[in-house]
């Protein structure tokens, strides 16, 4: 599974050749790309309604978007998407060689900066090469994007002990969502081996030091390995 993050929570997945835009958003100072630049993916999946997270989804209309109905509703009707997938929290749908487990996110989902509509709740992706059942599977690879999220208890009682994310890209920026050292607890409950840090240093209120989840994550004793990306870097997956 080759991951890209293209800065604060836009990433390009891609399991076996079926690809996957996440909250394409190319107006931040992470990336040297603009949405012009990046092929349309199979998939958009979107997180919740906020601008910075649907930004640039006009630019891949062609692509299957998936989110919660109330979203995919509007992008159907408003942005221009002929073909979606409306799913809600603890569903699974399969989409080309994947799996997109969609789980609740602790978030607001306001339409724009202006917050004038309800877009149904926030959510995070869950992202695997198998189905996921109550069997674990050591030879499963799976990636958790958290989406726009404070620390939530689900993370130990359900993601992590049934969805067993191997990976896990989640908010640090704080202000917003969590900072570092809720991230870092979430990184210990989840049980993954890998941190991807995202939704940070794009806007003067969530600029941190990635030096602090370093530290936090290796405060909780977690050996989970911190991968502090750059722009447009991609991390394998396996």
């Amino acid at each position: 599974m080759e991951l890209t993050w293209h800065g604060h929570s836009t990433w390009h997945v891609d399991v076996d050749g079926t690809t996957f835009l996440i909250d394409p958003f190319f107006s931040n100072p992470k990336t040297d790309l603009s949405a012009s630049d990046v092929e349309t993916p199979d998939y958009v999946l979107l997180t919740h309604g906020h601008a910075d997270h649907i930004g640039d989804a006009d630019a891949f209309t062609d692509a299957t978007v998936v989110a919660v109905p109330e979203l995919t509703g509007y992008m159907e009707e408003e942005v221009g998407f002929t073909d979606s997938i409306g799913m809600n929290i603890g569903g699974t749908v399969e989409c080309g060689e994947a799996f997109v487990t969609m789980h609740r996110a602790d978030h607001t989902n306001g339409l724009n900066t202006g917050y004038e509509h309800s877009l149904g709740m926030p959510a995070g992706f869950i992202i695997s090469d198998k189905k996921p059942t109550q069997e674990s599977d050591a030879n499963s690879t799976t990636f958790y994007h958290a989406g726009d999220t404070g620390l939530m208890s689900e993370m130990k009682d359900v993601i992590g002990t049934y969805l067993e994310p191997d990976a896990a890209a989640l908010p640090v920026g704080d202000h917003f969502t969590m900072g570092p050292a809720q991230a870092a607890i979430a990184t210990d409950w989840l049980g993954v081996d890998h941190l991807l840090p995202m939704h940070y240093d794009s806007f003067p209120p969530i600029e941190i030091d990635t030096d602090d989840v370093v530290r936090e994550v290796k405060a909780t004793g977690s050996s989970a390995e911190v991968h502090v990306l750059d722009g447009d870097e991609s991390f394998t997956l396996e």
